[in-house]
């Protein structure tokens, strides 16, 4: 039987409706305005979609649900299967005009007085641990506001967080004349709030926030404890929602682990796409090197480069300050960078604590020596006084000084969840608050613990 004569378009058309009614109106615009019947075979129903990265995350968002919907409406089960077709999001004149003329404005346009003009996607190295945000963030680029509305990557420190954001806003300013983009950390954001009540002016300030086109905000971790802050960012946040301009926020964590945030404003940025940045692998970590020495236009032996990549482990920005090291003593000396010259230069940095890998077992043997207990007593399941003081203890000294979320954490400890490891740290907090002996006590195993590292 040919694949024509199978027509499942009714049964698809109900599942879109129904579930509908079970999602929100900016969920079921995100990711099933996108999708459109194309074909079937038998009990399969096979539909278009945009973009690989779009299959993908609805395979991984919404398969299981679509599917189920589609077995209770024809009573047999129905699986689902994609094809790529690629859209045109603009009208075509408007598509035609703006490849005409893409060239000129690339030279007339000045650059974005917020935004670093090395940020580009150009410059960005793209491997595993990065590959979803950076793709996430280059179609968003090319359709700011239509999808993946807000968007919220997070990461550790020097992974490329504000590189990404600042390159969505150079693409936007390059590829759309018409589009206010506004860039702006969260801690100039609160500034100028501030300034913004006491000169009388918040009028002004709501003004250039909420008629945004493209609001870009780093770093919102800054915001807790901000209540004002908050409460403002969350009516902009509405005004731009509403409008559908497009929101990109970056953070050191996932917004889930903020303590200090309003229940409503943390709902908002979990309401659209979240993206994490995990430290590079030493073949990204390579290629980033390799590409920041062609910049430079410094010569510098493979092996050279290999040493460094294999013992700066943690994150770019470091990376990055190892090179600057490097070439700042072959200026200044005048000499060519040797594999001596890096390990003689380098020994600090290579010996660093942070660069060691500071495992959680060796925060676990550490804290159980400490008080007297074993390590699988802090893996346990007994919840004695004597054993839940130095578990939390050890959780949080893990969420201070790595770079493990709290789900990586929770596994170590017993494959308890993240929101045991959020608990935990919160208490550890609170009791420093009112044990002025238990600071100097972490701060003890946490020495103790770096040395150990170095040994």
């Amino acid at each position: 039987m040919s694949t024509d004569s199978w027509d499942y378009s009714l049964f698809w058309n109900e599942a879109l409706e129904q579930l509908r009614k079970e999602i929100s109106d900016q969920e079921f615009s995100m990711w099933f305005s996108g999708m459109k019947y194309d074909s079937a075979e038998e009990r399969v129903i096979v539909v278009s979609v945009p973009s690989s990265f779009y299959r993908d995350q609805v395979k991984q968002r919404y398969l299981p649900l679509i599917e189920g919907k589609l077995h209770e409406l024809a009573g047999s089960s129905f699986s689902l299967s994609f094809v790529v077709r690629k859209t045109e999001s603009t009208p075509k004149k408007r598509t035609v005009e703006r490849e005409e003329t893409v060239e000129r404005r690339v030279k007339a346009r000045t650059p974005h007085r917020e935004l670093r003009q090395e940020y580009t996607f150009d410059n960005f190295v793209i491997g595993e641990n990065n590959s979803f945000a950076a793709n996430a963030a280059m179609a968003i680029s090319r359709n700011p506001g239509t999808g993946y509305n807000p968007c919220l990557i997070y990461g550790g420190v020097g992974l490329g967080k504000t590189h990404l954001i600042q390159s969505i806003g150079n693409s936007v300013h390059t590829e759309f004349d018409d589009l206010k983009i506004v860039y702006v950390t969260a801690e100039s954001f609160t500034n100028e709030f501030i300034q913004s009540i006491r000169e009388k002016r918040t009028h002004q300030f709501k003004n250039k926030y909420r008629y945004a086109d493209v609001l870009l905000i780093d770093d919102i971790h800054f915001l807790q404890k901000k209540a004002e802050t908050q409460e403002e960012l969350f009516h902009t946040f509405n005004a731009l929602y509403d409008a559908n301009k497009q929101m990109v926020f970056t953070c050191d964590r996932p917004v889930s682990e903020l303590r200090e945030l309003t229940d409503r404003l943390r709902s908002r940025f979990e309401r659209g796409l979240n993206v994490d940045l995990q430290p590079p692998s030493y073949e990204t970590r390579y290629a980033i090197l390799k590409k920041k020495i062609d910049a430079a236009g410094i010569v510098m032996p493979e092996e050279a480069v290999s040493l460094i990549c294999s013992n700066v482990t943690t994150n770019v920005r470091d990376l990055e300050a190892a090179l600057t090291k490097l070439i700042a003593y072959a200026e200044l000396v005048n000499k060519n960078i040797t594999v001596e010259i890096t390990k003689q230069q380098l020994k600090d940095v290579f010996a660093s604590p942070k660069q060691n890998n500071i495992t959680i077992d060796l925060i676990q043997r550490q804290v159980a020596d400490y008080f007297n207990l074993s390590a699988n007593d802090l893996k346990g399941r007994r919840r004695t006084k004597v054993i839940s003081l130095p578990r939390h203890l050890a959780m949080y000294i893990a969420r201070e000084i790595t770079e493990f979320s709290t789900t990586e954490v929770g596994l170590e400890f017993g494959g308890r969840d993240h929101t045991t490891v959020m608990h935990a740290c919160q208490r550890i907090e609170n009791r420093m608050r009112t044990d002025a002996t238990l600071e100097p006590t972490i701060q003890h195993l946490i020495r103790s613990i770096k040395e150990q590292s170095t040994r």
